[in-house]
């Protein structure tokens, strides 16, 4: 497995012109020709007029991306047009407040933080702003930069539907595809001297499927949230590396589906305890936590990578100031923070073989989509913590939980229902199935994951 960057926080915000100076600086890494990058007037030009559609990507108080838009009229860029006329040679004459379609001028990602898919977030940002004003549609040109390879065979037409069935691959129109844009049509000389491209470029296109036109009558969007549930089949793993290898397996599955978040099962790190069997129960459940910062810093790393939110299921984790050993998780949010949740009311065998603590942390966390809590299997039995996080205006609860039994999940499912219908809130609740032969006290796994609503439809969210 390739070593993880370190990364503590992820940002997307709007540009500053105090931030003209670390941009510049990020940009002329990029482009080994310092005449191609903007100038501080033009910046200046671009939040004047248009404050919301110029954006930068900014990793650990560093900006290591940007992005920059104007509006525009559908008419204006419906056909054939070039870069020089659509910016007014990038005097920006041409932003028409009261246009139609949001056009990019500008996307870079530093290569340094390449493949981290922070650009995919500047493009979301984008979209979300076309719903937002109200706009058509997202439109630019797009170069084709591998093209040059292929001139000699085939038109631009026959290249484009090769990237498009995979059989060629474009560092720009791959990514473009795969971000829900779709090629309008093919521009000669949009830029004259992308010689790459061999002076053609895409008219790419994204459409607002919320767009109304315009109308005296308000029209309110409602909120959604997406969540994928990890029904963990427990399998013997010898390393970190083969869980994670899984475990990223399903993240990015998740996110290919635009979900908002990821649960994952209660201890489903259980395989690699099988490596301490030769030690007693209480043991070997602490040698697994030894396992746990790495696991939290991983989840936080693929948080990043795949704009999701991460709630990590549990893991046993030894607290310094007292030695005392307790069942916890990790929210990661996408934007690289996390924060910790604790299980309050551990069950009698925890206690009994492996000696836990029970917690005493019960609060809601705050998420770019909704406030959501987040319930350790046991604990979900008892309305009283639901209800407290409840009157902290929570909206989702997540419960990853482990049972050995069809009577144990029946208790969990059960109670995550009553759980949702009091406190008129979603419940998601996921589980580990299959059997771990190789390791004592976790040998058997019984789950079916699932998402609960409101019996009413008066939810605070929907």
């Amino acid at each position: 497995m390739e070593p993880i960057q370190k990364i503590n926080k992820v940002e997307v915000r709007n540009l500053q012109m105090d931030d003209y100076a670390q941009l510049a600086q990020s940009f002329t890494r990029v482009y080994a020709d310092k005449d191609v990058f903007w100038t501080r007037e033009q910046i200046k030009t671009l939040i004047t007029i248009f404050p919301e559609g110029q954006i930068v990507t900014v990793v650990d108080d560093k900006i290591v991306g940007c992005a920059l838009s104007i509006i525009v009229d559908y008419d204006m860029v419906k056909g054939d047009h070039t870069y020089a006329k659509v910016t007014g040679n990038e005097t920006f004459n041409t932003h028409n407040p009261k246009g139609n379609i949001l056009y990019g001028i500008e996307v870079f990602i530093h290569p340094d933080y390449r493949g981290l898919r922070l650009a995919r977030r500047m493009y979301e940002y984008r979209k979300e702003l076309c719903e937002k004003l109200n706009l058509k549609a997202i439109m630019f040109g797009g170069r084709i930069p591998n093209y040059y390879k292929y001139a000699d065979t085939m038109r631009p037409k026959e290249y484009i539907e090769k990237v498009r069935s995979r059989e060629i691959y474009d560092p720009v129109l791959t990514f473009q595809l795969s971000n829900d844009f779709h090629v309008r049509r093919v521009m000669r000389n949009y830029l004259p001297n992308d010689e790459e491209s061999k002076h053609c470029a895409t008219l790419l296109q994204w459409d607002n499927i919320y767009y109304q036109p315009p109308t005296d009558s308000y029209v309110d969007k409602k909120t959604t949230v997406r969540v994928g549930l990890v029904q963990w089949q427990m399998r013997s793993y010898q390393t970190l590396d083969d869980v994670f290898e899984q475990v990223e397996f399903f993240i990015d599955a998740v996110s290919g589906y635009k979900s908002d978040f990821v649960l994952f099962p209660e201890y489903f790190n259980a395989p690699l305890m099988a490596k301490f069997n030769h030690m007693g129960e209480a043991q070997s459940i602490r040698a697994l936590a030894q396992y746990t910062e790495e696991i939290r810093d991983r989840f936080i790393n693929l948080a990043i990578k795949h704009n999701i939110n991460i709630i990590t299921g549990s893991m046993p984790y030894v607290k310094a100031e007292d030695n005392g050993l307790y069942n916890v998780g990790f929210l990661c949010r996408r934007d690289g923070s996390y924060e910790m949740y604790e299980k309050v009311h551990v069950t009698p065998d925890e206690v009994k073989s492996w000696g836990l603590s029970g917690g005493r942390m019960v609060k809601t966390f705050d998420t770019d989509c909704a406030k959501i809590g987040v319930l350790i299997c046991y604990d979900v039995e008892f309305p009283e913590l639901s209800r407290l996080m409840a009157d902290q205006g929570m909206q989702i609860l997540f419960v990853p939980f482990l049972t050995d039994t069809q009577n144990g999940y029946s208790r969990v499912r059960v109670c995550a229902q009553a759980r949702a219908i009091e406190n008129e809130c979603f419940v998601v609740i996921a589980g580990s199935v299959g059997n771990l032969p190789r390791v004592h006290n976790m040998d058997i796994q019984y789950a079916q994951s699932g998402v609960f609503t409101p019996c009413d439809l008066v939810s605070r969210l929907t």
